[in-house]
């Protein structure tokens, strides 16, 4: 049976924690994750009639349109009020994320994938008003382990418990499987930054404490919310990823345009040659994907998973679920040969990012992967007028295909006295080695004004 949380008739807030987002009403969380203004709209942007859907290099292969229960508990009385204040607009950040929606969210619960059995027992902090209006939101996740968050903190725990303390549980504020950076303190339009934010973090300790959870992560943050989680005492950490940055290209010979000489030929020849015994590249969005696309993916998806990992996070219910709810904002980048698909990457369609996250293949072809995953994912990115391609975790081979270093962020809040003495040591190290890689990196990035021959 499903409890309500109901805020007291006050000036005070009612901070809760929800073990199921099914509980949450899905307008109610995308109105503080993913709040419409004016610039945005409810639909992803569409192609040019001009540019088409097929790739603007001629010596790449042709990519062609087919057509063919639980519950919720106040976990905080009460707190200043979130919504009081002078009012701040949301509107510096990134207009629509895939991965914090509801859909998004809803569907690895609803399939399975994120459940206390797969060590990812979801425990979302709500901040509700006086009035009872859902102001702000966190994803969060009470965790046995650290798997599936692409910011490792595994010698972290390992230095904790042979000190004879318990790492987990920890709290996790992420969504569960993607390396990709996205507001994770969801506060609706209007409300006073500030407070909300103050309001989930208070809610984060507390639950923190109530679990006896050794700490609460926050990954892939914004650089604003890496800084608010700072100024709250939350250890500061860095890394990086590679993405592609659109400078205003109408087709991807133009992005070759800013390349050397050397580096343009190559990616020429890697295209030709992806397209090489048959090939064909299929971009599949909206109602064009069908349950048969969902199988083949999905047989690609668990090769690369139990080459790699062991064990693929995502079920298939999972990518049934996300194509019944959100398939316009989906890209699937389908290869086909000999009448059957042998390759596939999906992609999720931000405002103003594609966001590539799984590939896989049952046939082994020469830059095929390049292909798929990069270089149509550029030529998408360019058609559909999108700032950038954010291509996922590692990959310094993404370099040489045009995708330039960049930082991503993290906070830690760790209640031991000693092990956060220990890490934060620890990351007064790592930052700045980590951003002086990045800048050494960019010096070999493929771009003109950087050739050195």
């Amino acid at each position: 049976m499903t409890a309500r949380t109901r805020a007291e008739t006050s000036s005070k807030t009612t901070i809760s924690v929800t073990n199921a987002i099914a509980n949450v009403p899905a307008a109610d969380w995308d109105a503080c994750a993913n709040p419409r203004r004016p610039e945005s709209s409810s639909q992803p942007p569409s192609i040019s009639n001009a540019k088409d859907s097929k790739n603007c290099h001629t010596d790449a292969p042709q990519a062609v349109r087919d057509d063919g229960q639980a519950g919720t508990s106040v976990i905080e009385g009460s707190h200043p009020a979130a919504g009081a204040g002078t009012p701040e607009s949301n509107s510096q950040q990134e207009r629509f994320n895939p991965f914090i929606s509801h859909a998004f969210l809803n569907a690895l619960e609803t399939s399975g994938c994120v459940s206390p059995r797969s060590g990812w027992a979801p425990a979302h902090i709500l901040v509700h008003d006086a009035a009872g209006l859902m102001v702000a939101a966190t994803p969060a996740y009470a965790k046995s382990h650290s798997q599936g968050e692409y910011v490792f903190d595994h010698a972290w725990a390992d230095a904790y418990e042979r000190a004879g303390g318990d790492y987990y549980p920890k709290i996790q504020v992420s969504v569960p499987f993607t390396p990709a950076t996205g507001r994770r303190l969801l506060i609706r339009d209007g409300q006073d930054r500030a407070a909300a934010s103050a309001a989930l973090i208070t809610g984060l300790r507390a639950m923190r404490d109530r679990l006896g959870a050794s700490s609460i992560h926050a990954t892939f943050l914004p650089q604003d919310e890496w800084q608010t989680l700072g100024e709250a005492g939350f250890l500061q950490r860095i890394d990086r990823q590679f993405h592609w940055t659109n400078d205003g290209y109408g087709t991807f010979a133009q992005f070759l345009d800013g390349l050397s000489s050397r580096k343009r030929k190559t990616i020429r020849r890697e295209r030709r040659d992806a397209g090489a015994d048959g090939i064909t590249l299929h971009w599949l969005t909206g109602s064009d994907i069908t349950e048969a696309h969902w199988d083949a993916f999905f047989a690609f998806y668990q090769d690369t998973g139990s080459r790699k990992w062991g064990r693929p996070y995502l079920n298939r219910r999972f990518f049934s679920l996300i194509g019944e709810a959100m398939a316009d904002r989906i890209l699937l980048v389908m290869a086909r040969r000999a009448g059957r698909f042998i390759a596939g990457a999906i992609n999720f369609i931000g405002d103003d990012a594609l966001y590539g996250r799984n590939w896989g293949a049952i046939e082994d072809h020469p830059f095929l992967h390049f292909e798929v995953c990069y270089y149509q994912a550029i030529d998408f990115a360019i058609a559909r007028g999108l700032r950038r391609v954010e291509a996922g975790a590692q990959g310094e081979h993404k370099l040489a295909r045009g995708y330039r270093p960049v930082l991503t962020y993290s906070a830690h809040d760790i209640a031991d006295r000693a092990l956060r003495r220990a890490v934060a040591a620890y990351l007064e190290q790592e930052r700045p080695a980590v951003a002086e890689e990045a800048r050494e990196l960019d010096q070999f990035t493929p771009f003109r004004h950087q050739d050195m021959d």
